[in-house]
């Protein structure tokens, strides 16, 4: 460009500098080009100046006498080295001011997050400029009146204050209040799990306490070892004891924020899993023989070595003619749990599975028939009286005629037939399918009925489950017929929404009116709703029932997953003796306990964990539990620090 430009007049040199130099504008940091350009003449001058002015060069002037020359260079370095003598002790104050500034910046930090809080509230205040006050409005708990009404004289005298004092007044409305529970650190993580189903409508039963108990009784249930339980209660033990130094340790790790803030949740499951699994007798897929075993084998040496099993009967079996006929079980059962014995049977998953079974009915119509016992409560509660007689009665008399007498069967086949009549045993689930059939099979006699008259009653049972299907599905729409027509008869058109009770007040005229427009509900909608109401009922307790079978179906992987950990590794160097068998054991043991904390401990629980947490969700709480209230949020610092934490 020079070239062409002053058309050869000019001689110019140039050289790359290898450092970076920074940009005193922009602060990056650029490769940066020196060149010398010699001219002659005003006019070139000027060319040069336009060209370098073009590409944003910095121009700088160069002394033709050196004497001048050397005098600049000096000058240039003196300055270089005030300029850098003042740039360290900036950097220096700097730093002085930042470390003292440090002290303070957590300080001043939350006291902005506390000013923009009370900012952002007073901003929602209504104001009132021929009183010259804020007004709002806020809900607050009744038991806590007394402690606001004290903080409101506290603060108008703090604030040197006017003649006029901060005025608390309770105003009526039919706005739904939020829902409010006072928890401490051991029951928050339970409430949690109930408010992540639904938040409770104002003053219904809430689930926790209840759920503070069976959520983990459930889960151990599922999980049901006792070595695992207490590898689990350890865990939970350490985060326990050691929660003040670990609230904050890894406060940004999602995962261990979960695991810390179920803690007690975590606590409890081991401790009911080491109980459920001292009831198993099941300790690393192995029994415990504490209080010694109630069987013993009397088979002589000759009877076992003709039999590749051996039967073990409360009334033996004369295996050989010569006799072996002892007696085999001691006449008392194992103090606690399951026998030892059975870790020997080959039919112990048969045992077993009809044991669980069972129990995880009993467990699953217990815990439904106790929700709607609690449904009942809330029904007293708000004075529903119709929803009494119109949804409790039939609901709980057919749970009753059906599955309450499913308990009552399991337990009088568990006492009326014992070891000598245990072939006799009849089949639970064919009395039940007859049951519903009707059909009372003849051959063998013996297997028709449990006891004289059990076919005529259990046919009025199945009628009186069949009328409570009408009863539920008919009764809840024609009440508010007879009540729509009964207050349109004196004037009032009746609120169709589920707040109407029996003893409710006579609305207003205007209020009537708004509420006539506002919630008026058509009855082909009512009789819908309840259609579906009664089928989801009906058609759920069946399908309830046979979901709590999970507590039996994930116990039976538990234990086997656990037993073949066992067998397939551990047992490798455990079978083996000597030195040979130790150093087996060390190298065997380290893959084994991995597999157990990661595959049983760690799936197996979260699977165990998501599976009591549905039990509880639609087994449990659709029974009585509607969720459709909205939390009590207060203004509090404590909750805004801790949800918006400051860095410190």
């Amino acid at each position: 460009m020079l070239w062409r430009v002053c058309r050869g007049n000019v001689f110019l040199r140039q050289a790359e500098i290898p450092e970076l130099i920074e940009d005193p504008v922009s602060g990056e940091k650029l490769h940066k080009t020196v060149f010398v350009v010699f001219f002659q003449g005003e006019q070139l001058k000027n060319r040069v100046q336009k060209i370098c002015e073009g590409f944003r060069a910095n121009i700088y002037p160069c002394p033709e006498n050196p004497h001048e020359r050397r005098e600049l260079a000096m000058g240039v370095m003196t300055r270089l080295e005030d300029l850098t003598v003042v740039l360290s002790q900036t950097q220096d104050h700097r730093q002085r001011v930042l470390a003292a500034t440090s002290r303070n910046l957590r300080t001043w930090q939350i006291k902005v997050k506390k000013i923009k809080a009370i900012y952002h509230t007073m901003n929602m205040f209504n104001n009132d400029v021929a009183r010259k006050c804020l007004i709002a409005e806020c809900w607050a708990p009744v038991s806590e009146l007394d402690r606001i009404q004290l903080a409101l004289r506290k603060g108008s005298e703090a604030s040197g204050g006017g003649t006029v004092s901060s005025v608390l007044n309770r105003m009526v409305t039919r706005e739904q209040p939020p829902t409010h529970h006072k928890l401490n650190k051991f029951t928050q993580g339970f409430q949690n799990l109930v408010d992540a189903y639904g938040v409770a409508t104002y003053r219904e039963i809430n689930p926790m306490p209840f759920v503070l108990i069976t959520f983990p009784f459930l889960f151990a249930v599922m999980f049901g070892d006792a070595g695992h339980g207490i590898l689990v209660t350890i865990f939970a033990l350490w985060m326990v004891l050691k929660e003040r130094s670990l609230k904050d340790k890894w406060r940004n790790q999602e995962v261990w924020t979960i695991f810390f803030g179920g803690r007690y949740i975590i606590l409890l499951m081991g401790i009911f899993s080491i109980y459920t699994g001292i009831i198993y007798n099941d300790v690393f897929s192995k029994s415990l023989n504490i209080f010694g075993s109630s069987w013993r084998v009397r088979f002589g040496d000759d009877t076992l070595a003709k039999h590749d099993s051996v039967i073990l009967e409360p009334t033996p079996f004369n295996y050989t003619r010569s006799g072996d006929y002892r007696q085999m079980f001691s006449g008392t059962p194992y103090p606690i749990g399951l026998d030892p014995v059975w870790q020997l049977a080959d039919n112990k998953i048969t045992y077993t599975n009809s044991v669980k079974m069972k129990f995880a009915i009993i467990i699953g119509i217990t815990q439904m028939g106790f929700g709607l016992f609690l449904s009942l409560w809330n029904h007293l509660h708000f004075n529903h009286r119709h929803a009494i007689y119109l949804e409790f009665l039939p609901q709980i008399i057919f749970l009753a005629c059906i599955f309450f007498y499913l308990i009552i069967l399991i337990f009088y086949k568990w006492t009326s037939f014992d070891g000598s009549k245990a072939t006799d045993a009849p089949s639970l689930l064919i009395h039940l399918i007859n049951m519903i059939l009707f059909s009372y099979k003849t051959d063998p006699p013996s297997a028709a009925v449990f006891y004289t008259g059990q076919k005529q009653f259990q046919t009025f049972l199945i009628l009186l489950a069949v009328l409570c299907v009408p009863w539920m599905l008919l009764g809840k729409p024609i009440y508010r017929i007879v009540m729509n027509k009964r207050r349109a008869n004196r004037g009032v058109v009746l609120d169709a929404d589920v707040r109407d009770t029996d003893t409710e007040d006579m609305l207003d005229d205007e209020h009537s009116h708004q509420q006539h427009h506002q919630h008026e509900v058509e009855m082909s909608e009512v009789w819908v709703e309840q259609g579906i109401h009664t089928i989801e009922y009906f058609l759920g307790c069946i399908s309830h029932t046979a979901s709590y079978l999970r507590l039996w179906a994930l116990s039976l992987a538990h234990a086997q997953l656990s037993e073949v950990l066992w067998h397939m590794i551990l047992h490798l160097g455990l079978s083996m003796n000597g030195y040979g068998g130790a150093i087996a054991s060390f190298f065997v043991f380290m893959p084994w306990s991995s597999l157990t904390v990661f595959i049983l401990l760690l799936m197996e629980g979260l699977s165990a964990f998501l599976h009591a947490l549905r039990l509880h969700w639609v087994e449990f709480q659709s029974k009585f539990y509607k969720g459709e209230g909205y939390p009590f949020v207060p203004f509090s610092f404590r909750l805004l620090l801790d949800e918006a934490p400051v860095e410190a």
